[in-house]
């Protein structure tokens, strides 16, 4: 199963996801390339930019279904 395909597949279960988890998980360094691809077929997901008391701000995914 490809990056995109495991990447896919936990959105669609329901869980976010963020870069320090797809490195844990699926060993993915440019989640954002992956979920940009993702994008251009046709599903729906969503960025939350989450900021860190330390002023430190991370992307979490959402899946919000196909577009």
């Amino acid at each position: 199963m490809t990056q995109k395909a495991k990447i896919l597949a936990r959105l669609k279960s329901g869980q976010s996801l963020t870069a320090k988890c797809a490195i844990e998980h699926f060993n993915c360094y440019r989640l954002s390339a992956r979920i940009c691809e993702l994008r251009e077929e046709g599903h729906n997901i969503l960025a939350t930019m989450v900021k860190l008391p330390n002023g430190k701000t991370f992307a979490r995914y959402t899946y919000l279904g196909r577009a």
